[in-house]
């Protein structure tokens, strides 16, 4: 087993040499976003956006949502970010009708990151896709993968809650404040800790 792998490594390492540090991230793999240029660009694009999202006034709401609209991927009629949002790409973000935040979201979207309809967000909520090897020479010298977040339908997520890579969570789901979710979440329950943790099933 470790032998094939150890071949299929080697016969794709051609491949992995040509490809760009994005389609490597695209893929999952590891890729090195601080020294890249076409990844440095595009955060700074939208990392300035996500500036001016933050210093327009609060009475110029349509103005807020324009900025919205030119920083994510895809959303749909009826949504509220409040100030302050900030995001790595947008372009890997997409939000569902009804999609409210709370202050101070914070979305690491290196890698895909979906939200359903009616998703509720207390403040000061994280969703980081990037992650970094163990290993320390691969960390130092800039290295990092990411893996997606999907969050369902009729979410809620308190206050303070942070979701890692690769997580996904259920339809109908509550994640108490201050929970850190690790792994993924069923639809249908209450869910709370660090690291999160089913508390019981919601039963209508």
């Amino acid at each position: 087993m470790l032998i094939k792998k150890f071949q299929r490594y080697f016969l794709n390492l051609p491949k992995l040499k040509s490809m760009t540090a994005k389609e490597k991230c695209k893929q999952g793999l590891l890729y090195n976003a601080s020294h890249d240029e076409e990844l440095i660009n595009e955060r700074k694009t939208c990392k300035s956006l996500c500036q001016q999202f933050n210093q327009t006034q609060y009475s110029e709401s349509e103005e807020r949502v324009q900025l919205i609209k030119k920083i994510l991927n895809k959303t749909k009629n009826n949504f509220l970010i409040e100030q302050s949002f900030w995001c790595d790409y947008g372009y890997n973000i997409e939000i569902g009708e009804n999609f409210y935040s709370n202050h101070n979201l914070v979305i690491l979207d290196c890698a895909e990151v979906k939200f359903g309809d009616n998703v509720f967000i207390g403040p000061n909520c994280s969703f980081y896709t990037a992650n970094h090897p163990i290993n320390i020479k691969q960390r130092n010298a800039g290295l990092e993968y990411a893996q997606p977040i999907t969050i369902g339908n009729n979410v809620w997520l308190g206050g303070n809650v942070t979701v890692l890579p690769g997580v996904t969570i259920g339809d109908n789901t509550v994640i108490g404040a201050g929970s850190v979710v690790t792994k993924d979440i069923p639809n249908n329950v209450i869910a709370v800790g660090n690291p999160c943790k089913i508390l019981k099933e919601i039963i209508e």
